[in-house]
């Protein structure tokens, strides 16, 4: 087993019901959701707020946890080639596993109200309409967030399931039958 990076992203939505995504600078340059790594002795929820206000310049409300997605690291040599993720500079071994703490969010107020971080490109989408380039993370919990599921608990392979529209994001809905219950 690698190490454990904790993490936290969000859904975060607008008035009019689209996404906010962040295109990844470098890289295989795929669409996340805007989020961060946890501070020591730092809440989930306090981390999403903050890092989502430095990378989009955004305040937010949490509303609630769309789930817990676990991204297994890689061992062994590094792909190379396009398409291959680019590692952190001057990080050697394998990569870490990941525990992203995924929150469905609420933008406040008609506009940013800090300028955002560099690193990425800010982008607002419809649900019907997303880019085919997601991380594997964010494939996986925009499938729940746009389902209205909560507390879910999944590993978020590549070659998860694409999200579904046709249910506004927060819209809750009983669990599939093959899920397990929330608690």
């Amino acid at each position: 087993m690698s190490a454990l990076t904790w993490a936290v992203a969000a859904v975060v939505t607008d008035d009019a019901g689209r996404v906010l995504l962040c295109r990844q600078g470098r890289g295989e340059r795929r669409y996340g959701l805007p989020g961060g790594r946890l501070r020591p002795a730092e809440s989930p929820v306090r981390a999403a707020t903050r890092d989502i206000r430095a990378e989009t310049g955004w305040e937010v409300e949490i509303v609630d946890l769309v789930g817990l997605y676990h991204l297994a690291g890689r061992h062994g040599p590094s792909p190379v080639g396009p398409g291959a993720p680019v590692p952190a500079a001057g990080r050697a071994g394998p990569l870490p596993d990941v525990l992203v703490h995924v929150f469905r969010a609420r933008t406040r107020g008609p506009g940013p109200s800090g300028d955002p971080a560099g690193g990425c490109r800010l982008s607002w989408h419809h649900p019907s309409a997303l880019p085919e380039a997601l991380t594997p993370t964010t494939r996986a919990a925009l499938t729940d967030a746009l389902a209205g599921r909560s507390g879910v608990l999944r590993d978020a392979a590549p070659g998860a399931p694409a999200p579904v529209a046709g249910q506004p994001p927060g819209q809750r809905s009983t669990p599939p039958a093959d899920r397990t219950p929330r608690h």
